[in-house]
């Protein structure tokens, strides 16, 4: 095995489908001579040429649209957003286009795209570029929404979700894109969508994360376990679709449950997991649902942003106010 970062493991899964399938394509803005802003496409447009890795205009709209038609004609399109608050100006093709291609042509057609977009704070970067915005898509039915927190988990998702015939998008942390290295096969591997992974097991409290909050949870956890108290984390790897039964299977053991989310903290995706516990695990609680979000503001100036983001305090914090009950 070859110690990969994220980013290197979601170019060797991008370079080896596009070995295996010839119609799968990469576009978008920057991704072909620069390698895209985060070299997350280096080197494919030398190996797959213009024909299947092509920069396209700076119009969202137009990469996503330009998308559906491909996909629904037979290729299988991997489109990049530069960055997930790019992503307004193509709610329309997303929302109202590709998640519905299936049911309005009742399963004449399919809409096999990926699309690609970082996501996520901690890295110094301005208004829009940090947003995370997972919530607004698993609101669109049709769309599968996946966020992956380590190298290993990026490519085997990734693979699945080039795989899969219906449109996924696949939002990659920043944050963790370099952060540390850990073994990946060199050959290709698929992780099922939808299947949540149980970090660290413990029978105190569940730790909920996704995306860059889960090497934060963990570490959290790691350093309460030396105070004795023993948190369960875990990475729900697939906000659509869910992995429900892994979460209340936590919950009934532990009684005690915090959600650690990027996204502002009104609306966002931890909101429907603690109220789909409190339908299905209601009596196994001992406490209040805790959730640790962004706060309800737009994302703020770098200065500031250590602050804003859930952080280990907040996290320890919140695990003592659900060990008081």
């Amino acid at each position: 095995m070859a110690e990969l970062t994220m980013i290197e493991a979601i170019n060797e899964a991008m370079r080896q489908e596009m070995e295996r399938d010839s119609r799968i394509i990469v576009l978008g803005e920057d991704v072909g001579e620069n390698g895209g802003v985060f070299r997350a496409t280096d080197g494919l447009l030398a190996q797959f040429g213009e024909g299947r890795v092509f920069d396209t205009p700076l119009a969202e709209s137009g990469i996503i649209g330009t998308s559906i038609g491909l996909a629904i004609n037979g290729m299988r399109p991997i489109a990049e957003i530069q960055f997930l608050g790019f992503v307004y100006q193509a709610m329309d093709q997303l929302a109202a286009q590709a998640a519905r291609i299936r049911f309005r042509s009742a399963g004449r057609f399919s809409c096999p795209i990926v699309v690609r977009s970082p996501y996520g704070g901690g890295v110094r970067t301005p208004e829009l570029h940090s947003d995370a915005l997972e919530a607004l898509f698993t609101h669109s039915p049709g769309l599968k929404v996946v966020m992956p927190s380590n190298p290993y988990d990026a490519k085997g998702l990734l693979i699945s979700a080039i795989r899969d015939e219906d449109p996924v998008l696949f939002l990659e942390p920043m944050k963790l894109y370099r952060a540390f290295r850990m073994e990946v096969p060199e050959e290709p591997y698929t992780i099922p969508l939808g299947q949540a992974r149980v970090v660290k097991e413990g029978d105190d409290v569940t730790i909920i994360a996704w995306g860059a909050t889960v090497p934060l949870a963990a570490k959290v956890a790691a350093e309460m376990q030396a105070k004795g108290v023993n948190a369960e984390v875990i990475d729900l790897r697939c906000l659509q679709p869910l992995d429900i039964d892994t979460i209340i299977t936590s919950v009934e053991k532990t009684g005690r449950v915090m959600i650690v989310h990027e996204a502002v903290k009104t609306g966002g995706f931890g909101a429907e997991v603690a109220a789909l516990i409190s339908e299905r695990a209601l009596f196994a609680l001992s406490a209040p649902i805790v959730r640790i979000a962004g706060y309800d503001t737009p994302y703020p100036v770098p200065s500031v942003e250590d602050d804003w983001l859930p952080n280990a305090e907040r996290i320890a914090e919140g695990i003592h106010t659900l060990l008081r009950y």
